[in-house]
């Protein structure tokens, strides 16, 4: 038998064609191998080990793409039920439990808008505690699920990082008043960081500058009502008010899912109250507030005829009591200088100046302020009688500055009036005097000699155009003590040209009473002398000076009621004295002046008059004069 040979039906072809697969059994995959491809199956007869490697596998695989599932379902219950709660937290919660403010550190006056508006940016720390909002802050008792469970919400907010703010205007009111606004706020969006888990000190706080539009009450009695009250309970009680706030996540450029988490609340309202702590320096909070001028004050001035007008340098002194380590700028301001109200007149303008830009500090700040008098208007005669009287009597004038930072919120302050009390009139003299009867009375003729020094600091062209002086005359020189009472000076503002109703001569005093000690005569024109000035020469602490000169024509000499014996012992002095006899002058005088510069609502060239004011001189009268019917100097 062959050793080639086969069974019958599996003759096998030995040529070069391709080989053929066997015919197929039970046991033969229904898809067979093929060479590259990625579909394979698991041999019957491999091994125990593999089938139960690739059953693991699969275990595993699906058992990961549930808890993935579950993990991912689970985040996201997690996230909507924290977005719940802080969707659900009311704003006066967030306000006073979440947001922490620090400062101001610093704050900038920018500028002023012109219609009461101010640009400020302060300077501060600012964080929101948004675990305390969501709940996820750690505390003491949570169990180790509770703290997992915290932990992915602290987790979400770190992945927000921060949020983006925009507020309607805010405006704030006293606590029960609402009706009387005292400030409306405006803020640019903001971006604010959040933070959960923050630490006890304020080292997580967040530094900002923020630009801020503030726009105080043009109601001043309203706020400083509402500061008096406020200092004298000790608490600043006021309602904030908010139409509409909206949240976004991310920042203000971010992008992306953080913007997909958005919160909005609108009207919202919220009591702050701030307690008012003791501040060095000030009264107590609940005694009275102290009055603003001991805070304010001029230290010195100089006013000047330049260019047609009356310009003013100045250095005002700013006293800040309370020690602190806010530093504020402010640029420069304009401030109107006012004269308080005057009866039923209203406060009047005096004069507008400018501050340069400084650094409100502790301590005593020097401003240097410059401006210009401003045009006065003609019912500003009883307001500027009472400043110049007061000042020119020693008495430092009241004054009130008001500026853009606060319009219609005027601050009073004093006007420092010089010490000793300036006199006006100086070295009086009755030059070539004569005396002669008219009638049943005497009357006096000669030439009246005056210096007119204003005050230091006032350095103005003058010309002095009227006089008119009310004189006693004394038998020697006027006696200590027994001087005419002084008057306060008055003064009174008229236009240009002057009205001849304007023209009337000051009203008369009333004699001393008792009569003064050896006073015999009383000298009185009736009408106005006219004047002539021309500038004296300036000594030291004087202001502007000039010499004027004015003729006394026949005036009346009335000798006084029961002094005919003083008179008549005067004239025996003037005879038989071989020096003659000394003569005392003293009284009140009338100027009428221009000055340059000073302007007028309807012009310049306006005429003021002052009135009371005291001089005192001497005229040594000689023999010979009276043995010609005349007293001579």
């Amino acid at each position: 038998m062959s050793s080639d040979s086969e069974p019958a039906g599996h003759r096998v072809d030995k040529g070069k064609g391709r080989a053929r697969s066997p015919d197929p059994t039970e046991s033969t995959p229904l898809l067979g191998s093929t060479s590259g491809s990625y579909i394979s199956s698991v041999d019957p007869e491999s091994p125990p080990h593999t089938r139960r490697l690739y059953s693991r596998l699969l275990t595993v695989f699906l058992a990961s793409l549930s808890l993935c599932f579950l993990a991912l379902l689970l985040l996201i219950i997690i996230i909507l039920s924290y977005r719940a709660r802080a969707v659900s937290a009311s704003p006066d919660e967030i306000i006073r439990h979440a947001l922490v403010l620090r400062g101001p550190d610093r704050v900038d006056v920018l500028n002023t808008t012109g219609d009461g508006g101010i640009w400020m940016k302060i300077h501060g720390r600012v964080g929101i505690d948004a675990g305390h909002v969501a709940g996820v802050n750690t505390a003491e008792g949570d169990s180790l699920v509770g703290d997992a469970w915290k932990a992915i919400g602290r987790w979400g907010i770190r992945r927000l990082d921060k949020v983006s703010v925009n507020l309607s205007t805010i405006a704030v009111v006293p606590e029960g008043d609402p009706g009387n606004t005292l400030t409306t706020i405006t803020l640019p969006p903001l971006e604010l960081a959040l933070t959960a888990n923050p630490p006890s000190d304020n080292s997580w706080l967040t530094p900002v500058a923020i630009p801020v539009l503030i726009r105080p009450t043009k109601d001043a009695k309203t706020l400083m009502r509402f500061v008096r009250q406020s200092w004298k309970e000790g608490t600043i009680r006021v309602q904030a008010s908010i139409e509409q706030v909206n949240v976004t996540g991310g920042g203000l450029s971010d992008g992306g899912w953080r913007r997909r988490v958005r919160i909005s609340h609108s009207d919202i309202q919220t009591a702050v109250h701030i307690s008012i702590p003791r501040l060095p320096g000030l009264p107590h909070p609940g005694d009275d507030l102290p009055d603003a001028s001991q805070f304010v004050n001029l230290e010195s001035f100089l006013i000047k005829s330049a260019n047609d007008t009356l310009t003013i340098s100045a250095n005002a002194i700013i006293t800040n009591p309370i020690q602190s380590s806010l530093n504020a700028t402010v640029p420069s301001l304009p401030f109107i200088v006012y004269l308080p109200p005057n009866g039923t007149s209203p406060p009047v303008p005096l004069a507008h100046v400018q501050s340069p830009p400084f650094a409100f500090s502790y301590g005593n700040i020097s401003l240097a302020l410059t401006g210009v008098v401003l045009p006065l208007p003609r019912n500003a005669s009883g307001a500027l009688s009472d400043f110049l009287g007061a000042y020119v009597s020693a008495h430092d004038a009241d004054i009130l500055l008001e500026t853009t930072l606060l319009p219609d919120v005027r601050v009073p302050t004093r006007f420092p009036a010089p010490h000793p009390p300036p006199q006006i009139l100086h070295d009086v003299k009755i030059k070539d005097m004569k005396v002669k009867p008219v009638g049943q009375g005497m009357v006096a003729s000669g030439t009246v000699l005056a210096r007119v020094v204003l005050p230091p600091g006032i350095e103005v062209g003058i010309d002095v155009v009227r006089v008119f002086p009310d004189v006693l005359v004394y038998d020697g020189e006027v006696p200590e003590g027994g001087a005419r009472v002084e008057r306060r000076p008055d003064f009174k503002v008229l236009n240009f040209p002057v009205d001849d109703g304007d023209r009337d001569v000051p009203p008369q005093p009333p004699l001393p009473d008792p009569l003064p000690e050896r006073a015999f005569a009383h000298i009185r024109p009736d009408d106005w002398l006219p004047a002539l000035s021309v500038p004296g020469e300036q000594g030291p602490g004087e202001g502007t000076v000039v010499n004027v000169t004015a003729e006394i024509v026949e005036v009346p000499l009335e000798v006084l009621p029961g002094r005919e014996r003083e008179f008549s012992n005067f004239v025996s002095k003037v005879v038989f004295g071989t020096q003659g006899a000394l003569a005392g002058l003293q009284g009140e005088a009338a100027v009428a002046v221009h000055v340059n510069g000073l302007p007028f609502e309807n012009g310049r060239d306006g005429e003021m008059q002052l009135t009371g004011l005291p001089f005192k001189g001497n005229v040594r009268i000689g023999k010979r004069s009276m043995l010609d019917g005349s007293l001579m100097d």
